[in-house]
């Protein structure tokens, strides 16, 4: 599991814990996060709705969601292609895979940062600055909060490009 920026650097990963910490452990006090449907809601972690009659505005929400979570994705097939050793079994103890993940994460970032980064694929910048942040971790916030996003990206967060998926 990892967190990456809009640079396509990894900010934090968790490599090797096998389910051990929970997903409320590790984003309780965080901003919020983008996750699939494997994730359960939370006021930290937006996830997309279930696909079964979408409105309009959930199913932009979705795209947009989607599009945020290819970032992540992304950075992991960078990952993958710059070391190639990602691309098949390594045949270690699991401690040692874990090193050789993480020390390919951190020369992922050190390579980035040193070559610089490609600015070509982005296609809008949004101002989600005012997206009031509410709620203490339950579930029931987690619905609030993700309404509100899915209201601000078809109002004042809205981008042309969105109305394609309608």
């Amino acid at each position: 599991m990892a967190v990456v920026d809009a640079n396509l650097s990894f900010i934090y990963i968790d490599v090797g814990s096998y389910g051990k910490e929970s997903d409320s452990n590790i984003f309780k006090e965080t901003f919020v996060f983008v996750g699939d449907g494997a994730f359960a809601l939370h006021t930290n972690l937006l996830r997309p709705y279930p696909q079964r009659g979408l409105n309009d505005e959930r199913r932009i929400f979705n795209y947009r969601l989607s599009r945020a979570r290819r970032t992540v994705e992304c950075a992991f097939g960078v990952l993958a292609n710059k070391w190639r050793v990602l691309h098949t079994t390594i045949l270690v103890s699991p401690k040692f895979v874990d090193d050789i993940v993480k020390s390919c994460c951190v020369l992922h970032n050190f390579v980035r940062k040193r070559d610089g980064y490609n600015f070509e694929d982005m296609e809008s910048e949004c101002n989600l600055d005012d997206i009031e942040v509410r709620g203490t971790g339950s579930r029931s916030n987690g619905i609030e909060i993700r309404e509100a996003y899915a209201e601000y990206f078809v109002h004042e967060g809205a981008v042309p490009f969105q109305n394609r998926v309608l």
